[in-house]
């Protein structure tokens, strides 16, 4: 290795690690800040506080990675070129080119890192975290409800005035909603004087035992002329029993996605065996409900279309051929299955969607760990030409220049990637489609930079401004 590419390699590690450190606290900020609901006033303890946000890390490098790229490579190359290192090394025949050549080698090798780190560490971070979240609650259980305010947990709404007990197990003041399931208004309210938490680490179920309490229930009556007078359902009660799923406390992500959605858990091959699964699934569910359809209406599947004479011709009304009575029943009977058909087919047609949108957020999930690789290049042949035309360094210009790409390829990427799950892109093309709009810049600026033409060809801009005025103006030309 030459001193060049030595001096050059030390430049940008230095920059880079400094860069990487600050973005990466910053980012650990953010997501205390996301879960600050689960951290704060729930007596977790400093272990427990370090593995969550352990377990929570992973996630965040490839946001911080490709981010840190692209500054630390404005910054150096900005360095090199305000400093007027990069005249010296063009005036000996060094071209940009040449420059970046021992830090292209680098980047390979930071890309392969970064890939088998989001198809091994990541998953099993994932895996982790949401497991971490859900065993706090069985080995402290009074984590899960918050004192002094409502806490959503399961179909329940729950608040204490009070915690006391070894782990904050012991309940006063207890008064819970009881989420509705039917979608029909009724509402549940217990209040019970106090109440015990019992949980088990076998176990994800969390039991709330409540004491002297009442429970209140409203009751909508199917006439709509009973609903005015509100009648509900009252009891008292010396013991009372509730079993919560503690599993609801892992539907909250900050990738807004549901953990039954287990794509960020699976690796590249788990998730190609995941896919085939699916796709067979939806396959037959397909055909089947072909079949069932045609059954349905009587429609013959693997039949050949065969030609009937009618000898008798009917008449255009062939209602007129039943009595009134009939005429009713058959119609009745006609509504009643179009309605069922319609209904049939609406259900159907969500659960395919829907099925449809799980296959999406799995191939997603399998595009994005080479996604990061690709990145990784493209914001260094963006950032590294970029720094050369500038000719800034430092935390300025390129902070500036780096935020507005990194947004741009941010906001590209969750549109596509948002677009694609709700099936009106293609998978491949949402998880690509940030790269592929960004990927000319890259080249365009690469092109400029070896050739010295600044970022903005002022007198191009400028010269049909100047025409126009010559035109105008002909004396003072």
């Amino acid at each position: 290795m030459k001193i060049l590419d030595k001096y050059l390699l030390k430049t940008f590690l230095t920059t880079f690690t400094t860069v990487f450190v600050i973005l990466f606290f910053i980012f650990i900020l953010q997501t205390v800040w996301l879960f600050i609901a689960e951290l704060a006033g729930k007596d977790l303890d400093l272990l427990m506080i370090i593995k969550f946000l352990a377990f929570s890390m992973p996630r965040i490098v490839p946001l911080v990675l490709p981010l840190s790229i692209l500054l630390s490579s404005i910054m150096t190359f900005g360095n090199l070129a305000e400093n007027y290192e990069f005249a010296a090394m063009k005036s000996s025949g060094i071209s940009l080119q040449r420059a970046m050549r021992s830090l292209t080698v680098f980047i390979i090798l930071l890309s392969i890192v970064a890939f088998l780190f989001s198809n091994n560490v990541i998953p099993y971070a994932e895996y982790k975290f949401i497991n971490f979240r859900k065993n706090i609650a069985q080995v402290k259980p009074a984590l899960a409800i918050a004192e002094g305010q409502f806490s959503d947990v399961g179909f329940y709404n729950i608040k204490v005035n009070k915690k006391t007990g070894d782990n904050g197990n012991i309940l006063t003041g207890v008064t819970i909603h009881k989420k509705s399931n039917v979608g029909d208004g009724s509402k549940t309210v217990i209040k019970a004087r106090d109440g015990e938490l019992i949980s088990s680490e076998q176990s994800s179920i969390l039991q709330l035992v409540l004491n002297d309490g009442f429970y209140y229930e409203d009751i909508v009556p199917e006439k709509y002329e009973d609903r005015s007078k509100m009648p509900f359902i009252k009891s008292s009660f010396k013991k009372h029993i509730i079993n919560i799923d503690l599993s609801e406390l892992n539907n909250v992500d900050v990738n807004d996605e549901s953990v039954a959605n287990t794509n960020t858990m699976l690796t590249v091959n788990e998730l190609s065996y995941t896919l085939d699964s699916l796709n067979k699934n939806l396959k037959n569910d397909i055909i089947s409900f072909s079949e069932n359809s045609n059954a349905r209406i009587r429609i013959p599947g693997n039949t050949k279309r065969k030609e009937f004479k009618i000898e008798n011709s009917f008449p255009e009304d062939i209602l007129s051929l039943y009595t009134k009575e009939q005429q009713i029943e058959i119609l009745r009977i006609a509504t009643s299955t179009i309605s069922s058909t319609v209904y049939s087919i609406d259900t159907s047609k969500t659960e395919l969607e829907n099925k449809q949108k799980n296959i999406n957020k799995h191939l997603l999930a399998f595009y994005d760990k080479f996604v990061i690789v690709f990145a990784c290049f493209l914001m260094f042949f963006i950032g590294a030409p970029l720094g050369a035309i500038i000719r800034k360094g430092g935390l300025g210009l390129p902070i500036v220049f780096a935020i507005l790409i990194f947004i741009t390829f941010h906001f590209i990427n969750s549109f596509g990637k948002r677009i694609a799950q709700e099936n009106e892109m293609s998978p491949f093309l949402g998880a690509w489609l940030s790269s592929i709009l960004l990927s000319p810049l890259a080249i365009i600026l690469t092109y400029r930079a070896t050739n010295d033409i600044g970022l903005i060809n002022v007198d191009v801009i400028l010269a049909p401004f100047q025409k126009i005025l010559k035109k105008i103006f002909p004396s003072q030309n």
